[in-house]
């Protein structure tokens, strides 16, 4: 039979990431052998992911993993893994928003999903977080539709637009859209002082911080903050104490270990002039509301994630937080929400309302491409995956 084993995969992308898409039930019942094919696909663990499919880096680094609906209000079951670079870990305490926009058309081009054209809406139920997701996608004969005139920063071209809504994701990891019942904490970080933070959660749980409180000014490239190691250590020292206060780690236990995804963390200030480090093109102040930078596991997302996107715009409609405060405009009539990030700015739909009995999101509707790139087998070793066991 030889040294190594075929598994079939896909390689999409989605939004500004990447994403190797697998089948459920072409892969092993058991976690630990099926994280073991994953991490040997990948090449983890390895920061150059030398050896694998993956391409050190964060947003290149993700997994797919699709299968039939378990619930009648969904098409389609999809669970998302971030595939860890240092560490033989397969992450699945979150979403990534990015790839769940192509999770529609590859349901779609593998037959998974009943299909209509022009538009196929697709229902994804997020078993990370046990939120149902709806993808609109554009379909022509039969097939998920690739080219268009619609471009996001971040991805060369042009392509069919798909929008994802993600309005009902609302406390999807702590079950509050303000896990702490308030808009904004003071937390005590040691080194560092009394840090002022907001935290929400929507779509994922992330931590607010301005730029001036960590020594940032707010416009720095991906490159430049993850060359500053005094601000990413003091980021992850402010992640780490929000960690505990948030519960996903108990007192005196390694946040950066045991928790290093939850909760995110996310710089935010007014708008302000900079330039897209991809690029080199000027990102005016006039074309956006705020500013924000983005950290993930520890180092700075090159563009935005998407789950990120709907937490943040979120974020900035709820008054009094941090991310309230930076908006140079109140909420937008027509909805829309423009933030600028470091590949550009993104438009982002969303509507909320603050009522008696809590804060509702009425309409967050994300505007994303997806490309399907590579259909095959990937080789992985048999010794990674089963050691001494022999073949199966």
């Amino acid at each position: 039979m030889g040294e190594q084993e075929l598994v079939r995969c896909t390689y999409m992308r989605g939004g500004t990431s990447k994403a190797i898409f697998l089948k459920k039930n072409e892969l092993p019942a058991d976690p630990q052998l099926r994280d073991k094919i994953i991490l040997a696909i990948f090449g983890s663990p390895d920061i150059r992911q030398i050896d694998g499919m993956g391409g050190s880096d964060t947003t290149t680094s993700k997994v797919a993993i699709i299968s039939p609906p378990t619930t009648e209000d969904a098409d389609i079951d999809y669970l998302f893994g971030q595939v860890q670079l240092r560490t033989s870990e397969v992450k699945y305490d979150l979403n990534c928003g990015n790839i769940s926009s192509a999770v529609g058309p590859y349901a779609i081009d593998e037959g998974m999903v009943k299909v209509t054209e022009p538009y196929t809406y697709v229902r994804i139920n997020n078993i990370n977080t046990g939120k149902i997701l709806i993808a609109k996608v554009e379909v022509r004969n039969g097939k998920a539709a690739v080219d268009g005139d619609f471009s996001i920063d971040g991805v060369p071209g042009t392509a069919s637009k798909i929008d994802l809504d993600f309005k009902n994701t609302t406390g999807a990891i702590t079950g509050s859209v303000l896990p702490t019942g308030n808009v904004v904490d003071m937390i005590e970080v040691e080194g560092v002082g009394v840090i002022p933070t907001s935290t929400v959660d929507m779509a994922n749980c992330i931590s607010y911080v301005r730029a001036e409180d960590v020594g940032a000014n707010g416009t720095e490239s991906p490159p430049e903050i993850a060359a500053n190691k005094e601000l990413l250590e003091r980021l992850e020292t402010i992640r780490s104490a929000l960690a505990v206060k948030l519960g996903f780690i108990k007192p005196g236990e390694d946040a950066t270990l045991l928790s290093p995804i939850q909760p995110g963390i996310c710089i935010v200030s007014p708008p302000q002039d900079y330039v897209d480090y991809g690029t080199g093109k000027l990102i005016r102040k006039e074309g956006m509301d705020f500013t924000a930078r983005s950290m993930f596991n520890q180092l700075p997302a090159p563009a935005f994630g998407g789950t990120a996107t709907f937490n943040l715009v979120v974020a900035s409609l709820i008054n009094g937080t941090l991310v309230s405060q930076a908006r140079a405009v109140p909420a937008r009539e027509d909805g829309f929400t423009y933030f600028g990030h470091p590949r550009g700015i993104s438009k982002v739909n969303c509507k909320v309302h603050e009522t008696p009995d809590g804060i509702v999101v009425e309409n967050a509707v994300y505007p994303r491409t997806a490309r399907r790139i590579f259909d095959g087998y990937v080789y992985v070793k048999k010794s990674r995956i089963y050691g001494d066991m022999g073949e199966r």
